[in-house]
């Protein structure tokens, strides 16, 4: 705010608006809007709502128009000494440098307040950005990791993909083989049941078991190779003849009877 401004603002803490029609001055040099001004100076006593200083007096507070009229102008101060009238002008002139000045520091003040919030603001903001350094640094690792654990499962996995391949072509030979031998005994038992199934065939080898069976087959029991070793080596020191050219007790009798007669 520059002295050529004509316009000043409320005093009220939380007003701060620009002052326009009737103001409300009092003489601890504060102005108000008149819609606060008439609320607080109704109470008695009353009490400056900026310094808090108790105004007592009956000039203490006065309710101005901040835009006269010309009239007033030109009769507000007529009739009065020169001395007076610049007496009058210079306090009016003090007030307004007080709140140009009163202004001017708010301002200093809010900025400072600015500047505290906005370097506290750049302090949390860069622990703020040190700690997401961190992390990120930290996920980055994190994600390092993860890769090469991901690149030895694709190491395994290719490897297990391999032998598994292997696996189903091994699979694959031998159910191959496999349904070919079965194929191959079915065509052989096939092929043996229309052979078994022919009249003839049957007989002759019925025939052919029934002669090669004996009515009784002699029971030779094992009783290792010195046995047999010994058995055949006695036949041939008593100078007899072979196993198979012994005759039967039948046939000695046979011929004894033939002898005889």
């Amino acid at each position: 705010m520059s002295l050529c401004e004509d316009t000043l603002l409320c005093n009220f803490p939380k007003c701060r608006t620009k002052l326009i029609g009737f103001a409300w001055v009092t003489a601890c040099s504060h102005v108000f809007c008149d819609q606060h001004g008439s609320g607080e100076f109704s109470r008695s006593p009353a009490i400056c709502p900026a310094c808090s200083s108790a105004l007592s007096g009956k000039l203490d507070i006065v309710r101005t128009e901040l835009s006269p009229s010309e009239e007033y102008k030109a009769m507000v101060l007529a009739g009065l000494r020169p001395d007076i009238v610049l007496d009058i002008s210079g306090r009016a002139l003090a007030f307004w440098s007080y709140q140009v000045h009163q202004e001017h520091m708010y301002q200093e003040y809010s900025l400072s307040r600015a500047d505290a919030q906005l370097k506290q603001m750049e302090k949390v903001l860069t622990q703020q950005s040190q700690s997401r350094e961190l992390e990120l640094t930290a996920m980055r690792g994190e994600i390092a990791s993860l890769k090469k654990v991901m690149e030895e499962y694709k190491r395994k996995y290719s490897e297990v993909s391999e032998r598994l391949m292997e696996r189903n072509r091994q699979y694959q030979k031998l159910q191959g083989l496999y349904d070919s031998l079965r194929l191959r005994n079915m065509v052989v038992g096939v092929g043996e049941r229309d052979t078994l199934s022919q009249p003839g065939h049957n007989n002759f080898s019925t025939g052919l078991a029934r002669q090669a069976t004996p009515q009784r087959s002699p029971q030779f029991l094992s009783m290792g190779p010195d046995v047999d070793n010994r058995f055949f080596s006695c036949l041939e020191a008593d100078g007899a003849k072979t196993f198979f050219q012994f005759s039967s007790p039948a046939r000695e009798k046979g011929q004894s009877f033939i002898r005889k007669h």
